[in-house]
């Protein structure tokens, strides 16, 4: 027996180290993850997303590490986590927050697998050659926002009948952005209503958005779903119960925080899916061969509490296909 096999003990016991265990622990794969979300608020979906890891039998920290990267929504620093992910040698980068994260990802490995969650057509930002055969080294899941805001509109329009002007609010550093305003116009502007499309990309941009709506009365405000609005969604509600501004976000937690209404897609289903997707990588799988994921499920939540204090009340035929109502 070699002297590194064994470690001896005071009164000459010699204790054998598990080998294999060390082996195992020495292989433990690492996945990236990637978000331009932050991590306070973004704690019960990581839970969701092991939760989708577990599904595939690894858990983390017994034989699984995950090593977090978080951008507090400021889209420039993506590219830098997303090189640190890449230079430790990950199995795999999952990211989610947006399209950006997975664009950052990309340009910092062309091999290192990517499981991404966008918000918009992944064919279209150059990830993946088609939804069916993504084709390189990136799958995921996608929530198409071009596609849902328009009826994200369509949905604020009904709960305000009498309003004809309308304002969204966009982070123009996104780079779902572009199509979604486009999408949101030809709705908007097909109706005969007035939209008024306002910037913001740091947080004296956003209390400037509110000083404008606040003279354009009456008006209804609709909020992209996107990191940077996300992180700051205690500040937009606040925002718009000071100025009295009926409001439409993009998640549920919007919602659940004071926010008047949501509409989007499931998100916590979406964290798990990419936690089941990395670990089919890690088992093997090829992004390659893996179909990228459209949305199935939709939350559609409104708020009464905050309704009543806008002096607003929901056409039943509103509160009729709500999936919840938070009184």
């Amino acid at each position: 027996m070699r002297r590194r096999d064994f470690i001896t003990l005071l009164g000459g016991t010699a204790v054998f180290w598990p080998l294999a265990a060390r082996a195992q622990q020495a292989v433990m794969p690492l996945v990236g993850f990637l978000s331009g979300r932050s991590h306070d608020e973004s704690a019960q979906l990581v839970t969701v997303f092991q939760r989708g890891l577990g599904e595939l039998g690894y858990t983390e920290r017994q034989n699984v590490m995950v090593e977090y990267r978080w951008a507090d929504g400021l889209y420039d620093r993506l590219p830098m986590l997303a090189a640190e992910l890449a230079s430790r040698s990950v199995a795999v980068i999952v990211t989610t927050g947006g399209t950006a994260s997975a664009l950052a990802a990309k340009a910092a490995s062309a091999t290192i697998p990517i499981v991404f969650n966008v918000t918009e057509d992944p064919v279209r930002a150059g990830l993946v050659e088609s939804l069916s055969r993504p084709g390189r080294n990136a799958t995921g899941v996608t929530n198409l926002s071009a596609a849902i805001d328009p009826k994200r509109f369509s949905l604020l329009r009904d709960a305000v009948p009498n309003v004809r002007v309308f304002a969204m609010l966009v982070n123009p550093d996104d780079p779902a952005a572009e199509a979604i305003t486009t999408a949101v116009e030809n709705t908007a502007h097909a109706g005969g209503y007035k939209l008024i499309i306002l910037k913001a990309t740091k947080e004296d941009d956003i209390d400037a958005a509110f000083a404008i709506l606040g003279h354009q009365k009456p008006i209804a405000l609709m909020v992209i779903a996107e990191p940077f609005f996300i992180t700051r969604r205690e500040k937009l509600v606040t925002l718009a119960a000071q100025h009295s501004i009926p409001t439409i976000y993009g998640i549920r937690e919007f919602a659940a925080s004071g926010g008047l209404m949501s509409y989007g897609i499931d998100v916590s289903e979406q964290y798990r899916q990419m936690g089941i997707f990395a670990g089919k990588i890690l088992k093997g799988a090829k992004p390659a061969d893996l179909p990228v994921l459209e949305p199935t499920k939709f939350e559609f939540v409104i708020n009464l509490k905050t309704a009543k204090a806008l002096g607003l009340t929901f056409p039943p035929g509103l509160l009729a296909i709500a999936d919840e109502v938070i009184e």
